[in-house]
C-alpha cells in the first residue's frame, strides 16, 4: 500500500511537468506547420497523447501536416478516431474532405452521401455550415434540404438556405425560397424584405423576383402576403405605376378606407412621380367621399399639381393662376380651418414668389400664424414663409427675427434647422460669412441629411472662396446674385453671373457661377443656352468637384427638355464611367438603363 501510495504521490508531482511538456511540444509543432516544416510538425504531433492530438485546437494542425506530406492514410485513421472519440463534432465531412485531397472524389462524394443518409436533426446546422466552410454550398444546400425532410416543415431553414442562395448568386432559387417562406408566416415579411434588400443588386434579379411575385399574386389572390412584398419591390424599383395598382388592391382588401393609396401617392410625390401621386390622391376622392383621408387627399393633389408646375420650366404665371384657383376651391369647400391651414401657405409662396404679391401673401400667412388652434409646426413654418417675404422686401432685420423665433420653439427639431439654415443664408447674402459659417458648423450635425447637405455645401463654399482672399470679394458678389434668385429676379442674376466671370477671370468661383447660370437658363426655358454653358465645366480637362453636377444636369436637359434621348443616354454613361463615386451614378443608371430600352 505504501508503495502503491508513493508512486502515486510520484504521477501527481510529475504531471504539471508532463502537461507543460506536451503545451510546448504542441506550440512547436504549430509553429512547424506554419512555416511549412511539416516533418518536424508531424514528427511532434505523433508524440502527443492520443486524446490531445484530437482536441480541438490541435487536429486541424495535425491533418494539414499529414496532408501536406501527402500521408493521406495517417489523415484518414486520425479523422477517422476522432469521428469515434466526438461523434456529435461534423467530422463525416472532414473525412470526405480528406478523400478529396487524396484526389479520389467518388470516395469524398459517397463518404457526403453517408454523412446525410446519417444526419439527425441537431446535426444539421453544424454539417452545413462545414459543407459551407469548405466551399462546397451544394452540399450544404442538400444537408439544409434533408433536414427540411427530417422536420416534415416544407419552410424549414428557409432562413438558412435564402442566406445560402444569396451568397452563391442563385436568383432562381433564393425567389422561390423567399416566397415559400412567406406564403403561410406573414410575419417573416420584414425578415424576408431585409434579405431581398440586401441581396438583390442587380436589375435581373429584381425582374426575376418580380416575374415570381406576379405570378403568386395572380395564382394566389386570396394571399395578400404577394401583393405586399409586389408593392415593396416595386417602391424599391420606383415603379410607382405599379405599387399603385398593389396599393389599391390592398386597400380594397383590407378595407383601409384609402390609407395604403395615401402612403404610396406620398412616396411617389417625394420621388417626383407627380403622375402617379396625382392618380393615387384622385383614386381616394373618388371612391372615399365621406372617408377620413379625403380632406388630406384634397389638400394634396393640389400642392402635388403644384410641385409639377414647379418643375416644369418655363413656369408659366397663368398655370400658377390657375394653382390657387384650386387651393381657393379646396378652401371653399372644406372651410378656413386649421386641417387646411397649409392650404393658405401655399397659396402665400405661390403669390409671394411666382406672382411677387407680397401684400396678399403676408396676409394670408398672417392669418394662419393668428389662427385659434392652428398647430405650432404649421403656425411656425407659415413664420419661416413670411420671414422669406420679409427679406424679399429687402427687410433683413425683420426676417432674422422670426427665423430666431422658430429656432428658439422647435431647437433640435427639423424645422428649428431649417430656420437656422435660413438665418445662416441671411448672413451669407449680407457678407458676413464668418457668422454664417458659425450657424453652418452646428448645421452640418443636423439629424435631416438634407439640412446637413446644403449645410456642408454652403460651408465649403465660403471656406473654399476665403482661404486666399480673406475679405472675400468675389463672394460677396456671388452671394448677390444668389440673393437675386432667391428674389426670383432672374434676369437680373444672369446679367450678374456674366459680370461676375467677367470681373474675375479664372477665379474659382467661376465653374460655380457656370453651373447656376445652366440652371437659370433652364429654368427661363433657354435649353440651348443651358447646354452650351455646362458644356464650359465638362470640356474643362481639370477636374473639378462641380464636373459631376454639371454633367448630370447636362444629361437631364438633353433628356426631358431637348428630348435628345441619344445624347442623354451618352452622357450618362460617361457619368457613370468618369464619376463612379458620385452621389448621381444611382439615378443616373436609372435613366442610362430605361433609355437603352431595358425592362425597368
Amino acid at each position: 500500500m505504501r508503495r502503491f501510495r508513493f508512486a502515486l504521490f510520484l504521477m501527481l508531482l510529475s504531471a504539471p511537468a508532463v502537461a507543460q511538456q506536451e503545451g510546448g511540444n504542441i506550440s512547436l509543432a504549430k509553429e512547424y506547420t506554419r512555416k511549412g516544416e511539416h516533418e518536424k510538425a508531424a514528427f511532434l504531433y505523433a508524440k502527443l497523447p492520443a486524446d490531445a492530438q484530437l482536441a480541438s485546437n490541435v487536429l486541424p494542425d495535425y491533418l494539414e501536416t499529414l496532408q501536406q506530406l501527402s500521408r493521406h492514410k495517417d489523415a484518414e485513421k486520425l479523422v477517422k478516431r476522432a469521428q469515434k472519440a466526438h461523434p456529435e463534432e461534423p467530422y463525416g465531412v472532414t473525412l470526405g474532405a480528406v478523400y478529396a485531397a487524396a484526389g479520389d472524389p467518388a470516395a469524398a462524394a459517397k463518404q457526403y452521401e453517408r454523412v446525410l443518409s446519417q444526419l439527425a436533426a441537431q446535426q444539421v446546422l453544424p454539417v452545413a455550415a462545414e459543407f459551407q466552410r469548405r466551399q462546397l454550398p451544394d452540399w450544404a444546400e442538400k444537408t439544409y434540404l434533408r433536414g427540411r425532410t427530417l422536420a416534415k416543415n416544407d419552410s424549414e431553414y428557409g432562413p438558412q438556405l435564402i442566406q445560402l442562395y444569396t451568397q452563391t448568386g442563385n436568383s432562381e432559387r433564393l425567389m422561390a425560397e423567399t416566397l415559400r417562406l412567406v406564403q403561410d408566416d406573414e410575419q417573416q415579411l420584414p425578415f424576408v424584405r431585409n434579405m431581398l434588400q440586401n441581396s438583390l443588386q442587380d436589375e435581373k434579379g429584381f425582374e426575376a423576383l418580380e416575374r415570381e411575385l406576379l405570378s403568386s399574386v395572380q395564382k394566389y389572390p386570396e394571399r395578400t402576403v404577394y401583393s405586399e412584398l409586389l408593392l415593396w419591390l416595386q417602391v424599391q424599383r420606383r415603379d410607382f405605376t405599379g405599387a399603385l395598382v398593389q396599393a389599391k388592391a390592398l386597400d380594397r382588401r383590407g378595407r383601409t378606407e384609402g390609407s395604403r393609396v395615401m402612403e404610396l401617392a406620398a412616396i411617389a410625390q417625394q420621388n417626383k412621380d407627380y403622375e402617379s401621386a396625382i392618380s393615387g390622391y384622385e383614386y381616394v376622392l373618388r371612391e372615399y367621399r365621406s372617408g377620413p383621408f379625403y380632406a388630406m387627399a384634397r389638400q394634396r393633389l393640389v400642392q402635388t399639381r403644384e410641385a409639377q408646375v414647379r418643375d416644369t420650366y418655363p413656369i408659366e404665371t397663368a398655370k400658377i393662376r390657375s394653382l390657387i384657383g384650386e387651393y381657393q376651391q379646396v378652401l371653399t369647400e372644406l372651410g378656413r380651418t386649421p386641417q387646411t391651414a397649409p392650404v393658405l401657405r401655399s397659396m402665400a409662396v405661390l403669390h409671394a414668389f411666382q406672382l411677387d404679391e407680397k401684400p396678399a401673401a403676408i396676409k394670408l400667412l398672417q392669418e394662419v400664424i393668428d389662427m385659434p388652434r392652428a398647430s405650432l409646426d404649421v403656425v411656425d413654418q407659415a413664420k419661416i414663409d413670411l420671414a422669406d417675404i420679409y427679406l424679399l422686401r429687402a427687410e433683413p432685420w425683420e426676417a432674422t427675427l422670426l427665423y430666431s423665433q422658430v429656432e428658439k420653439s422647435h431647437k433640435d427639431s427639423p424645422l428649428g434647422y431649417e430656420a437656422k439654415l435660413r438665418n445662416a443664408r441671411l448672413s451669407y447674402f449680407a457678407g458676413d460669412f464668418k457668422l454664417a459659417k458659425s450657424h453652418l458648423d452646428i448645421l452640418k450635425e443636423a439629424t435631416t441629411r438634407e439640412i446637413a447637405n446644403d449645410a456642408m455645401q454652403l460651408s465649403l463654399l465660403i471656406t473654399d472662396n476665403t482661404a486666399m482672399d480673406t475679405a472675400g470679394v468675389a463672394l460677396r458678389d456671388y452671394a448677390a446674385v444668389e440673393q437675386l434668385v432667391f428674389q426670383n429676379k432672374l434676369p437680373e442674376a444672369l446679367r450678374g453671373l456674366d459680370a461676375l466671370v467677367q470681373k474675375y477671370p479664372g477665379h474659382a468661383l467661376q465653374d460655380e457661377a457656370w453651373l447656376l447660370k445652366a440652371q437659370l437658363q433652364r429654368r427661363t426655358g433657354d435649353y440651348k443656352g443651358a447646354v452650351g454653358t455646362l458644356e464650359k465645366i465638362t470640356a474643362n480637362p481639370k477636374y473639378d468637384v462641380l464636373s459631376d453636377d454639371a454633367l448630370f444636369l447636362l444629361a437631364t436637359i438633353q433628356e426631358d427638355n431637348l428630348q435628345d434621348k441619344e445624347a442623354a443616354k451618352t452622357l450618362y454613361n460617361q457619368l457613370l464611367v468618369k464619376y463612379p463615386g458620385s452621389i448621381y451614378v444611382a439615378e443616373a443608371r436609372k435613366h442610362f438603363r430605361k433609355l437603352r430600352g431595358d425592362s425597368l
